[in-house]
């Protein structure tokens, strides 16, 4: 749909309005390419926290947009009712109540609509300053998604964009019956959401919602223009105040700001640089790691229990690499599950619940096994924990070496993308940025893994394991020829 855009110059007028105060702040067009952003208009000491300083912006309670303030909307508005009782337990979620509440304001707002939808509300016109591009990897072109190849964004990126499209397929179907909805979204001829829309209020939610203790994932006007800086980069920080409830914009302090500085919050120093791209937009330039990486990997097809160990997990199939005190570590209960088997003491049961459905249970060496993310716990407290450690390192190092290669394989075509029409130039920036982020951190921990694997052999537990398994294959060999 064509969405109405406010000038910029107009959100000041709807911020007064509103009642929100900006101390010694506004919000302009980035400097530094980087949208729009929260910039100081006066100096601020570097002590300013420690005398008392008000907040750069406070914004009331009653803008807050939370599950809770959807569900508020909806006592008065029967258009926002109408949906989210018809998307059922999904919208009841903070991000499903959100996205179909953002997807009402700019319905309502839109210029194409043909008749009045839902109630005016301060966000009905707050939508319309929020920007008409928003550069995540879910609006890249094909050309761009497929530089990714090798990357564990890519295959991020691909299951998310597979849950937008059910989820835009699931609102249709629960709302093609809805009068309004029928004329206003669907109908082939005066309908006018698209699957676009729907990817633009996803990422209107996913790169400004912000997380408050207590109360869970919130949107908050003008707070949610405030930029990433990390580390002492750092300028402020965002809470909710514990008395009242509004939204505060706060100065950290231990820095001097001079008329022209971007007031900056952190969206998380610990975030790895495939989540800051797939979240964002964008990799930091001063990251020197990619912090995290999470790998797919399935169970071999010749293992006789990969059926159940698949139908058992609880977590993504896969393990995550990442850096903790200088080291790269690891989690991932799918490995531990691939690396023991029904000799080593894994039992798979089934049994018949009353309702005539059958359940599938876990057991270690006879115990239930409720949970399988604590699979490991019981593997440690076992003799062989050093060969099941050896067989997990096996497997990571085979799983990251593939990585490598992947994206080895695929370095060619990046150097050729800048030719590309279809290729934007902070956009190739980004993904050649990420790429050599996660190949330094894969390539670290191909090298720690080959450090415990040797480690590992020289242990006791393994020496004796490995001699036992060579006589057992002699024996066999000798039956074989008597």
């Amino acid at each position: 749909m064509k969405r109405h855009i406010l000038p910029l110059d107009c959100l000041p007028a709807w911020a007064e309005f509103n009642h929100i105060v900006f101390n010694g702040v506004e919000i302009r067009t980035s400097s530094q390419g980087r949208g729009l952003a929260v910039v100081a208009t006066r100096e601020f000491k570097a002590d300013g926290v420690m005398n008392g300083m008000d907040p750069f912006i406070t914004v009331p309670k009653d803008l807050i947009l939370s599950l809770e303030a959807v569900e508020g909307y909806a006592k008065s508005d029967k258009w926002l009712r109408e949906v989210l009782e018809a998307r059922g337990e999904w919208a009841r979620t903070a991000r499903g109540a959100i996205l179909i509440f953002l997807l009402l304001q700019i319905t309502k707002s839109a210029q194409d609509v043909t008749e009045s939808i839902g109630l005016h509300n301060p966000w009905t016109e707050y939508v319309k300053f929020l920007p008409s591009f928003v550069p995540l990897p879910t609006f890249w072109s094909e050309t761009e998604q497929g530089l990714l190849e090798g990357t564990s964004l890519a295959a991020a990126l691909r299951a998310k964009l597979k849950s937008l499209k059910r989820e835009f397929e699931e609102l249709r179907l629960a709302t093609v019956d809805i009068p309004w909805c029928k004329r206003q979204w669907w109908d082939d001829q005066t309908g006018m959401l698209t699957f676009e829309d729907w990817k633009i209020v996803d990422a209107m939610y996913r790169s400004r919602a912000m997380q408050i203790p207590e109360i869970g994932d919130v949107m908050i006007p003008c707070l949610d223009m405030a930029n990433h800086a990390s580390g002492e980069e750092t300028v402020a920080g965002y809470e909710v105040d514990e008395n009242v409830g509004d939204g505060l914009l706060e100065f950290l302090g231990g820095i001097e700001l001079e008329p022209g500085d971007e007031i900056t919050i952190t969206y998380g120093d610990k975030k790895g640089a495939c989540e800051m791209v797939f979240t964002y937009g964008f990799v930091e330039e001063s990251m020197e790691t990619a912090q995290e990486i999470f790998l797919e990997l399935d169970v071999p097809d010749d293992d006789p229990l990969k059926r159940a160990k698949l139908a058992v997990l609880t977590a993504a199939p896969g393990f995550k690499l990442f850096i903790r005190n200088e080291c790269v570590e690891w989690e991932g209960p799918l490995i531990w599950l691939i690396c023991v088997n029904e000799e080593d003491g894994l039992e798979f049961r089934l049994s018949q619940r009353i309702d005539g459905e059958r359940e599938l249970h876990t057991f270690w060496q006879g115990e239930p096994l409720n949970d399988t993310s604590s699979i490991q716990k019981l593997l440690e407290r076992d003799a062989l924990w050093e060969v099941f450690l050896l067989r997990a390192n096996t497997i990571l190092q085979q799983c990251v070496e593939s990585s490598i290669l992947r994206l080895n394989a695929s370095e060619t075509l990046i150097h050729k993308a800048a030719s590309f029409t279809d290729v934007d130039a902070s956009v190739l920036h980004d993904i050649a940025r990420l790429r050599e982020l996660e190949a330094k951190l894969l390539q670290t921990a191909w090298e720690d893994f080959e450090k415990q694997k040797a480690a590992l052999i020289e242990t006791e537990t393994v020496r004796r394991y490995l001699e036992s398994a060579t006589l057992d294959i002699y024996r066999g060999i000798d039956e074989d020829f008597t």
